[in-house]
């Protein structure tokens, strides 16, 4: 037999052991118990994680990617502002430190479209109709559009809601 039909059977042989060790091993991964010191959260989406009680000082590491706010009975709501890793500490009154957890922000989960008109980009949620969704890194033109659309009815509403209180109240 050949040498070169040799060489390229074992490197068969090998490549089908090797799959069929990570096809063993694959649901062991899955099933790998999540790390308890990592918070993971979707982009504009918030959790609720509980911490000890006498949490009196919360500090972010980077801002831009999670909010850490601090609720009564130690409670916190971590929601995820931009894509990445970071952390945050918790601190007691005489600033010992009582957590330190990296809060991982990952991509929406939910069914998105998107859409390149050259290098400008459109995301869209379509479940079930297709509307747009504003995610980071969409075209600023259609950000924008988006953006100022959802504020003219964040003010409509509100200001609908203000009137309907004057109406309400007894003069």
């Amino acid at each position: 037999m050949p040498l070169k039909s040799q060489r390229s059977r074992a490197r068969a042989r090998f490549g089908l052991r090797s799959l069929a060790t990570a096809m063993l091993l694959w649901p062991a991964v899955c099933l790998a118990a999540p790390d308890p010191d990592r918070i993971a959260v979707y982009v504009d989406q918030a959790k609720l994680v509980k911490l000890p009680a006498k949490v009196s000082t919360i500090v972010v590491g980077n801002p831009l990617i999670a909010d850490v706010t601090l609720q009564s009975g130690g409670i916190v709501v971590v929601t995820g502002k931009g894509y990445g890793a970071t952390n945050f500490i918790a601190m007691d009154r005489n600033g010992e430190v009582l957590v330190d957890r990296q809060i991982q922000v990952e991509g929406p989960s939910d069914q998105l479209v998107t859409v390149y008109r050259g290098v400008e980009r459109e995301s869209y949620s379509c479940m079930p109709v297709c509307q747009r969704r504003i995610t980071l890194g969409d075209g600023v033109g259609y950000f924008r559009a988006a953006i100022d659309q959802a504020g003219s009815l964040s003010s409509q509403a509100s200001g609908s809601a203000a009137a309907a209180a004057a109406a309400a109240k007894p003069n």
